[in-house]
This record gives C-alpha cells, sequence and structure tokens, in this order.
C-alpha cells in the first residue's frame, strides 16, 4: 500500500511548483506559447492563490499572496502527511 502521507507531500510540492511557474510567467507578456501555458496554470493555481489575495491585497506592484499560499501549503501538507 502506498504511503498516503508521502503522496500529500509530493502533491503538494507539484502544487508549489505550479504557483511559482504562475508567478514567473506573470513577468512576461502573455502572447504565444507562454501566453497558452500561463492561462492553463491560472486555471490551476487563481482559485487557491484567490484565496490569499482577498486576505492580503497587492502593495503597489507587489504581490506577496504566493508567498503565503505556498507557506500555508506546506504546513498544511506537512501536517496532514503526520496525521495519515
Amino acid at each position: 500500500m502506498p504511503d498516503i502521507g508521502g503522496i500529500v507531500l509530493t502533491l503538494a510540492r507539484f502544487y508549489v511548483w505550479l504557483i511559482i511557474a504562475y508567478v514567473i510567467l506573470s513577468w512576461f507578456p502573455g502572447t504565444g506559447v507562454f501566453g497558452e501555458v500561463r492561462r492553463v496554470l491560472a486555471t490551476l493555481v487563481e482559485p487557491y492563490l484567490g484565496l490569499f489575495r482577498r486576505i492580503i491585497p497587492p502593495m503597489g506592484t507587489l504581490d506577496i499572496s504566493p508567498i503565503v499560499a505556498i507557506l500555508v501549503l506546506q504546513v498544511a501538507a506537512s501536517q496532514l502527511s503526520r496525521i495519515l
């Protein structure tokens, strides 16, 4: 039987990388392949990031909500993997 806690941590790490890729792609123009990839990533990560953007609005051009979202995700996944 697979280790469920390990699976939870792996999925959380993968989602963190999706968030990081989305943030990096947001620095580039939304045309061509980058635009398509960014749109796909937006459908995956924006619902989660939106929760944090409601609490922590962007400060000018600086948006720290992805950092907080990643920290919360990592802590939650770590705690959940310990329980499982």
